[in-house]
């Protein structure tokens, strides 16, 4: 009988990803089995997907086979569903099959949070993966499409994004961008075009310098868009959204990014959880767990001061490749390394030729901070495949 130890990845999201490659470089031939399972056979970039939902850049731009990201001699890809974790029996059951592991790496990704606001899940599109955003794109073409031969329902041209964190506001200022094109190619005028950015919070974009926020308010509201700050919607509904004020806006189109929760397969597998998300060491184990690590929006860390990290992709990136060395370090009987984050700066696009950014005390507007997001999308690039994946995904313009 094989000893090879058996190590499953569950995702190939950003920490999914990264763990995978960083083992197929620091392990030995023959000293594991590693097997990655994702629902699709292509990894996708999360934090680019508010543009092809737009229509403001191509689906293409937005994904890789995975095949082209990790050595198939070296690691197995598994096309399926996870249906089930069984602890106490350490095997994984997909919808096709079962698998057997020893040591498990728990990257699945998020879902959309909806807080329990009526009608949310039945009636919003949210931005989660390539399907989505190709029905968002698809379904906003169509209301232009449909504008002047439906007398009934004026109100399509009114977009209404519940949220403005940075799906939100980064989505709506690709809106903004795409709306006069898709006047000219309609006929609409663009006077008859609304857009809403409806936040419960005081404030956009939470965590940012004021300063950058005011800047990206303001760039955001001469391209057309609404704000609609300190107000939640209390109800999502087939023709508009009502508002805790009393206001219901009309619309045949709700873009809902107000929240990112853990997987619920996490909650079902009898992990302790909040909002999905499991609270793990600092080695990035399930608590009492030594062969189970969960990495990415399943995970729940916090920063010295306290605070929970935000579920970015720089913290999966970071926690994928630490990951994938503590369990080289468990097989080979070593010590594990401790997660210790490194803010590598934070950047929002706000649509063409704009952006807000903060590197350090550096706070960037305009020129720079786009020069500076299209360094980190040209990095993560190079880091996952090197040149030939920058010269085929990059945007240089």
């Amino acid at each position: 009988m094989s000893t090879i130890p058996k190590i499953v990845i569950l995702g190939a999201g950003y920490g999914g990803i990264l763990t995978a490659q960083r083992l197929q470089k620091e392990l030995n031939y023959n000293e594991a089995d590693v097997t990655l399972v994702n629902r699709h056979d292509y990894h996708y970039f999360t934090t680019h997907l508010h543009m092809p939902a737009a229509g403001t850049d191509s689906i293409e731009h937005t994904r890789v086979p995975i095949s082209k990201l990790i050595d198939e001699f070296k690691i197995d890809l598994v096309k399926s569903t996870v249906r089930e974790v069984r602890l106490s029996d350490r095997k994984v059951i997909l919808e096709d099959g079962t698998l057997s592991y020893d040591y498990l790496v728990i990257a699945l990704g998020g879902e959309p949070e909806t807080f329990g606001i009526p009608g949310m899940e039945e009636h919003a599109f949210t931005i989660r993966s390539i399907n989505s955003v190709r029905m968002i794109r698809q379904h906003i073409e169509y209301q232009f499409a449909l504008y002047k031969t439906d007398e009934s329902r004026k109100d399509r041209l009114n977009f209404v994004v519940g949220g403005a964190g940075f799906s939100g506001i980064e989505f709506v200022a690709e809106l903004a961008d795409r709306i006069p094109r898709l006047c000219r190619e309609n006929d609409v005028e663009p006077s008859k075009v609304h857009i809403y950015n409806i936040e419960a919070a005081p404030s956009a974009l939470p965590g940012f310098d004021p300063e950058l926020v005011e800047h990206a308010m303001n760039v955001l509201e001469k391209k057309g868009v609404n704000f609609k700050l300190g107000t939640a919607i209390q109800e999502c509904r087939p023709d508009g959204v009502v508002l805790d004020t009393g206001e219901t806006i009309k619309t045949a189109t709700v873009v809902w990014t107000g929240g990112i929760r853990g997987n619920r397969i996490i909650e079902a597998s009898g992990f302790e959880t909040v909002r999905g998300r499991v609270k793990v060491d600092e080695t990035l184990r399930a608590p009492g767990m030594e062969n189970v690590f969960i990495i990415g929006d399943n995970s729940l860390m916090f920063n010295p001061e306290g605070r929970p990290y935000p579920p970015t992709a720089q913290i999966a990136m970071q926690q994928g490749v630490v990951c994938a060395k503590n369990i080289v370090a468990a097989i080979r009987g070593g010590a594990s390394r401790p997660f210790e984050f490194v803010n590598k700066g934070t950047v929002a696009s706000l649509g063409k030729g704009e952006a807000i950014a903060v590197v350090g005390d550096k706070k960037m507007t305009g020129w720079k901070a786009v020069q500076l997001k299209k360094l980190v999308d040209l990095r993560y690039l190079f880091i996952i495949g090197g040149i030939p994946l920058v010269l085929k995904k990059g945007r240089f313009l």
